[in-house]
């Protein structure tokens, strides 16, 4: 499967699993549930998840390779964003679709590793 088909599903994996863990913390105002799910699920929020991922040498080679198969390399990026960063969150996101299809367990201890690391500070969007 090409890059941005994983990216596809990794964007609208994440997404849910974003918005199932704010439920779970209780949170009931959809204002509220949208603003910390926009915190969480955007591009340099992913950006940095990744980076910090790639920081903490925790991937496998497969799982870095199905993140560089994702960085889109289109000039399309949003106007407010740099193009790193969108290839970064495109890179992230064909991860987690990835994973999603092979290990889904896995996929989903990523995304909370993730969570917990913008949690502590480590992207304050």
């Amino acid at each position: 499967m090409n890059g941005l088909a994983l990216a596809y599903l990794g964007d609208a994996y994440y997404e849910l699993e974003i918005r199932r863990y704010l439920i779970t913390q209780g949170i009931r105002n959809v204002g509220k549930l949208h603003t910390e799910k926009v915190r969480l699920a955007s591009n340099e929020a992913q950006a940095s998840i990744m980076n910090y991922f790639l920081s903490l040498e925790i991937l496998s080679d497969e799982e870095i390779d199905a993140y560089k198969k994702g960085r889109n390399k289109s000039h399309n990026s949003r106007k407010q964003m740099d193009m790193v960063t969108y290839q970064q969150a495109t890179g992230f996101e064909s991860l987690i679709g990835y994973l999603s299809l092979i290990d889904e367990q896995r996929a989903k201890d990523l995304i909370n590793l993730g969570i917990t690391f913008i949690k502590q500070g480590g992207y304050n969007g």
